[in-house]
């Protein structure tokens, strides 16, 4: 066997691995990520705050061949101060509010909690 082909069988096994290890790492990465996303909610204050309706948005992802399709509802609230937040919704509550609405935000850290008309 040449030197090659020697480097070749012995540089597979290393690949392999070396992908195992990167992909097992993003995964790890993506649940400490969430538990503390999910910690830092739970720690901040539950507000209620006058807010404005400005902007509505999906994100679609799958999809493509025999794998479903998942959509992400995404709604942008602005206070008073002119600030603006973006939050994640169910898609029922994404259908219940339209672009202008004025009302009362409830939400802790990036958590959405209602939304109540005026």
């Amino acid at each position: 066997m040449d030197s090659f082909g020697f480097f070749f069988v012995g540089a597979v096994p290393i690949f392999i691995s070396a992908v195992f290890i990167i992909v097992f790492g993003f995964i790890i990465f993506a649940i400490i990520s969430g538990l503390k996303q999910w910690n830092k909610n739970n720690n901040s204050p539950k507000l209620s705050v006058p807010a404005q309706v400005v902007a509505k948005r999906t994100d679609t992802s799958g999809g493509a061949g025999e794998s479903r399709a998942s959509t992400s509802y995404y709604v942008t609230f602005q206070f008073d101060s002119g600030d603006r937040l973006e939050l994640q919704l169910s898609g029922s509550e994404y259908g219940m509010l339209a672009e202008d609405d004025l009302g009362v935000l409830s939400f802790q850290g990036t958590r959405f909690h209602s939304f109540e008309r005026k």
